[in-house]
């Protein structure tokens, strides 16, 4: 069963990627082609708003100004929903991207989630966000970063705090599972 975070994490991985290499934000229509990347499928666009569904998740994009993305499972369940936010923030003169809980006061977890941040001015991240895509295989559920994510984030910081949930991770090698939330990490390339 797909669950909201494995829709928002790589969909912030690919916004993230056109924030980095064309210093903007993406278009509502570059992130709906995204989720249909990740396997949802559009129901409605138009007037401001567009909505996808898998059998699982349903998400809802408003683009405006910033891009606001709801992933909420199909059951309705709000406790598990998330908020994809892009903005520019002109203060900082940066682009930013967050995931968050749609309703803080239901949500059943934490979000660890590092923002993104990307300098206008430089070009450059400021953050260490660990975004990938989720596959699952025979040992749970796992983020699959690339090498270049890895070793930014062990020069940055704590590579034994999950990056989903802000947890302890447990590391076998090039994978890791988090004690607290059952999600593991993998690392491709190299060897793998």
């Amino acid at each position: 069963m797909q669950e909201p975070i494995a829709v928002a994490v790589p969909l912030a991985k690919r916004m993230m990627d056109v924030m980095v290499t064309e210093k903007r934000l993406p278009s509502g229509e570059e992130v709906k082609e995204s989720l249909k990347e990740l396997g949802l499928e559009e129901l409605y666009s138009g007037k401001g708003l567009a909505l996808l569904r898998s059998r699982d998740v349903v998400a809802l994009i408003f683009p405006r100004e910033n891009i606001v993305v709801d992933v909420l499972p199909a059951s309705g369940e709000v406790s598990d929903a998330l908020e994809v936010i892009a903005y520019h923030d002109k203060k900082l003169n940066s682009l930013i991207l967050e995931i968050l809980p749609a309703n803080d006061l239901e949500y059943e977890g934490n979000i660890g989630i590092e923002p993104v941040i990307v300098n206008l001015e430089t070009g450059e991240l400021e953050s260490v966000p660990v975004l990938g895509d989720f596959e699952e295989d025979k040992d749970g559920f796992y983020l699959v970063i690339d090498e270049e994510t890895f070793e930014r984030w062990k020069e940055e910081g704590d590579l034994n705090t999950c990056p989903l949930c802000g947890g302890e991770l447990s590391w076998r090698g090039k994978k890791a599972l988090c004690l607290d939330c059952g999600y593991g990490v993998k690392v491709r390339g190299g060897n793998e």
